[in-house]
């Protein structure tokens, strides 16, 4: 595993749900370009993917207007940990369409909704998070 003392990088959960299993099966061992193409297609977005410097606390982010939508992921993580922000927010924008301001009205707090997204994007990576221990 690669080393970068400016970011804190979770342990893997001891356990991950059937959901997030089922859910992220599918998104395993795909390119950059077939992410994108199945994220259009699920959320009948244009989608730009973009890798931009950001501060070592914000992995990722993603803007949603009309019919567009932008992932910025932040390039100074290492490769595995750019792959698992692209996932979190590609959950993010697959399950929390209704955006940040829509869920801070529910009773639901908005901590869950990022734990959603980080046990969604360790079922999609945790074949390659596997093989970095080898």
């Amino acid at each position: 595993m690669e080393r970068n003392d400016a970011f804190d990088f979770p342990p893997p959960p001891e356990n991950l749900p059937s959901w997030a299993l089922e859910e992220g099966r599918s998104w395993r061992d795909l390119s950059s370009f077939d992410i994108l193409v199945r994220a259009e297609t699920l959320t009948g977005k244009v989608i730009d993917l973009r890798h931009e410097p950001l501060p070592p606390h914000l992995w990722g982010l993603h803007i949603v207007k009309g019919g567009r939508a932008r992932l910025i992921i932040n390039r100074t993580l290492p490769p595995f940990w750019r792959r698992f922000a692209l996932f979190h927010e590609l959950y993010h924008l697959l399950s929390h369409r209704r955006g940040e301001a829509f869920w801070a009205r529910t009773a639901t707090p908005l901590s869950s909704f990022e734990v959603q997204a980080d046990l969604f994007a360790w079922a999609v990576i945790w074949p390659e998070y596997a093989e970095l221990d080898e």
